[in-house]
């Protein structure tokens, strides 16, 4: 007979779950594994709340397997290490991002590209090698390889760092890549939600010219005087996007919504990248003519492995990048997911599991 999700591990976990599509959040018992030898064990003491989590307990993309428990911005505190960890101790303040497993072994896990494995396994709603269902960062305590363990730096606040571990490094990653973290390049960002607002602060601590495109002129305040762009482009003006063509090195398009691209396209130079890091529900509709005369690029990116997660965050800590964040209880998550869902807030929930979880147990 199987095993229920409290006994088919031995070490007990409480965290909060969708039991389905619906998309309610409320409280869970479940289990994780033993400490293994190569294992971290922290407990969790803040978590963000991501786009991902909002369409993954909707089964918006339909690979979602509930019971779910969400959360891969996971931040805590190390209280136990494996006999053979080498990289951590107890009390070491950690965290865990989008993943939890890979191969080791593809050409992808050789080169530090994990977070392209074909077998990668995702921090929740994935398989993990033993068989049995990952669970996310809404939960007391989190355990993991120490290759997936990403070190927090002395100087970087817990709170504000978790949606470094999701929000960061996806955009950080294509930036490096795609050669616009540099001074003097023009970047463009699409959508200033939680990516939109780190891939400003990152451009902008590499050098690059930043201009925020934005369908919403009452954002214009926000993206010049509080984060820092150099300039405000509204979409939905024709006079503005055609003064602007052909003016971009690359732009990071962010927005999880469907969303005509061909604009987009012409606003990069010859050579230009334009990057999408939003995942929308519906594919975009991809004009070839615009591509060919320009030799253009449309790209994706997907987070970032673990060196340079590990990189990331070291970077953002050094410059001092710490996301904009609004932090809530425990039990304010459900309100919290509505927020999301119509980009009400500035610019990440984070949830403060250390202080409020234990209260919201049965």
């Amino acid at each position: 007979m199987a095993k229920s999700v409290e006994t088919e591990h031995p070490v007990k976990a409480f965290g909060w779950v969708a039991r389905d599509q619906s998309g309610h959040l409320s409280p869970f018992n479940f289990s994780r594994r033993a400490t293994g030898e190569e294992d971290v064990r922290f407990k969790v003491l803040y978590c963000g709340i991501c786009h991902s989590d909002l369409h993954s307990i909707k089964n918006d993309w339909g690979f979602s397997t509930f019971p779910l428990v969400p959360g891969h911005e996971i931040v805590g505190e190390v209280t136990e290490v494996g006999s053979k960890v080498k990289k951590f101790k107890v009390r070491d303040k950690v965290g865990v991002g989008c993943m939890v497993g890979a191969c080791h072994s593809c050409d992808n896990c050789t080169n530090d590209l994990e977070n392209y494995c074909p077998k990668s396994i995702l921090t929740y709603n994935s398989i993990y090698y033993d068989g049995t269902m990952t669970y996310g960062g809404y939960s007391d305590h989190m355990i993991a390889n120490e290759r997936y363990i990403v070190r927090i730096p002395d100087n970087m606040p817990l709170d504000a760092g978790a949606p470094l571990l999701c929000a960061g490094i996806t955009v950080y990653s294509p930036l490096k890549y795609y050669g616009l973290a540099e001074p003097g390049k023009h970047v463009g960002v699409v959508g200033l939600g939680g990516l939109g607002h780190a891939a400003v602060k990152f451009a902008k601590a590499f050098g690059a010219k930043v201009t925020v495109i934005s369908t919403s002129a009452s954002k214009k305040e926000e993206a010049l005087k509080h984060l820092g762009a150099d300039s405000f482009l509204i979409s939905r003006d024709q006079e503005q996007m055609q003064t602007s063509m052909g003016t971009f090195d690359g732009i990071i398009d962010t927005v999880s919504a469907p969303h005509p691209i061909l604009p987009l396209i012409g606003l990069l130079k010859t050579h230009g990248k334009l990057v999408l890091v939003g995942a929308p529900e519906k594919p975009h509709e991809l004009p070839v003519f615009p591509l060919i005369y320009g030799r253009k690029t449309v790209a994706g990116s997907l987070i970032g492995g673990m060196k340079e997660t590990q990189e990331m965050i070291d970077f953002a800590a050094k410059h001092s990048i710490t996301p904009d964040i609004e932090v809530i209880s425990m039990d304010y998550v459900n309100t919290a997911m509505e927020r999301l869902a119509k980009a009400d807030v500035k610019y990440r929930f984070v949830i403060d599991i250390g202080k409020t979880l234990a209260a919201t147990k049965p």
